[in-house]
């Protein structure tokens, strides 16, 4: 792969085909098909970190898997065993542009509305296949999501598709994304749920601004109105109520009046390494699993029907240091790699957030953000404490974002200290 495929952009979102450097070597994106990975193609992942990475994976927060630690010597013959398992697009752009995040649990969950992932597989090859919506921002994302236990309300999307109903019939909700979140445009039959996503995203090329890198929350007025009463000329009057803020998901085994229906395995910080991978995908096949669906909280939904074998895939997650507890603290603490992983910082951030898990109870906080720098790349939405990191200590802020101005500094050596600074200010 030539030098021209690689990029170090600030803000790039990686790809397999178009990876991008790191502290630690080359990041090489996967994007998981209609929200679903095999448990043999977990496998044969693990393998390939192992081979051409430096054996750690990352879980991101759009359900995307990274390999992290790659050289550029061995990349192509990591894109030829990804090419072989079938997870490569047929080039860097169109892939850049499937950016589809689907409901974990979707076709398998009891309460869903409708099982969405014909949709997502139809939009995907759309998206793949359409050269002038290759155009589209490379973090400009879709979500399709078909309610139910694991509901994709809070998560952010340029252009969402929700199963809904209407009366005694299934259909579709289309919105957009806008300064302040979700704009439902209209209801759509589910036969034309792709179309009018597909529409839209041609109407937003159309109404964007010269920055190419905008996203549909970016659209200016009068631009914006505009764009809101082309993408819903075809569609039905939505009225969809804003839901309350969702609870933590659920992990471990997950049931419904009974019956188990997935095994939910969480990642501390997205951050996996290739042989406890290894592990859990092989005890996964010995048990007859299959399915593995990646979420944007870091953590994988495991197709499983049998009880017994959810609380055998359970148990030997928990003893390869995964999380199957929704309560363990550190699901609370958003990191980012840190350093020696990026050149951005020279701080240890997943170090310091594992110290800082004990202290959230006491500092009153319900989750917490931990960045190397002001980019804030583990999460973009405020949280009840921020710690940015300044050199060689990190500012402190509350119910803010990593781009806030500090209340106070804290060193790494002195973070126990941290419910005394903050009770000064």
């Amino acid at each position: 792969m030539s030098q021209s495929n690689i990029s170090g952009v600030r803000g790039w979102c990686p790809g397999a085909l178009k990876p991008m450097e790191s502290g630690d070597g080359l990041i090489v994106r996967l994007r998981a098909r209609a929200g679903m990975l095999a448990a043999d193609e977990l496998l044969a992942i693990a393998g390939i970190a192992q081979r051409y990475g430096n054996g750690l994976i990352d879980l991101t927060r759009r359900a995307n898997l990274q390999i992290r630690g790659v050289k550029p010597e061995g990349l192509t013959d990591l894109l030829s065993d990804l090419s072989m398992l079938g997870l490569l697009d047929n080039g860097a752009r169109a892939e850049s542009v499937r950016n589809v995040m689907v409901s974990p649990l979707s076709g398998i969950d009891p309460t869903e509305v409708c099982d969405l992932r014909a949709i997502a597989r139809e939009l995907e090859h759309r998206l793949c296949n359409d050269p002038a919506l290759w155009e589209l921002p490379g973090k400009f994302g879709f979500i399709v999501d078909g309610g139910g236990l694991l509901p994709l309300d809070d998560e952010r999307a340029d252009i969402r598709i929700k199963g809904i109903r209407v009366g005694d019939e299934t259909r579709v909700a289309l919105a957009i994304d806008g300064p302040k979140g979700t704009a439902w445009l209209g209801v759509a039959h589910l036969s034309a749920a792709v179309d009018a996503a597909i529409c839209i995203a041609h109407v937003f090329l159309k109404a964007r601004g010269p920055d190419v890198r905008s996203r549909m929350r970016d659209v200016p007025q009068p631009a914006r109105s505009r764009l809101q009463a082309a993408a819903a000329a075809d569609l039905s009057p939505a009225n969809l109520q804003p839901r309350p803020h969702q609870q933590p998901p659920p992990l471990g085994v997950l049931d419904h009046e009974g019956t188990v229906i997935a095994a939910g395995i969480a990642a501390p910080f997205g951050r996996i390494e290739a042989e406890a991978l290894r592990a859990l995908a092989s005890t996964a096949i010995d048990l007859g699993i299959t399915g593995f669906r990646p979420s944007p909280w870091r953590s994988f939904y495991a197709d499983v029907s049998d009880k017994q074998a959810a609380y055998t895939l359970s148990s030997a997650a928990e003893a390869q240091s995964f999380i199957v507890d929704a309560a363990d603290p550190l699901l609370a603490i958003d990191a980012c790699p840190g350093a020696p992983s990026c050149g951005s910082t020279s701080l240890d951030t997943r170090a310091v957030a594992r110290r800082l898990a004990p202290l959230l109870r006491e500092l009153g906080c319900r989750c917490a953000h931990v960045s190397g720098c002001a980019k804030g790349c583990a999460r973009s939405k405020s949280a009840d404490l921020v710690l940015v990191g300044d050199g060689d200590r990190f500012g402190v802020m509350r119910n803010d974002t990593a781009q806030a101005k500090p209340l106070a500094f804290v060193l790494p050596a002195r973070l126990s200290q941290l419910p005394t600074i903050l009770a000064a200010k």
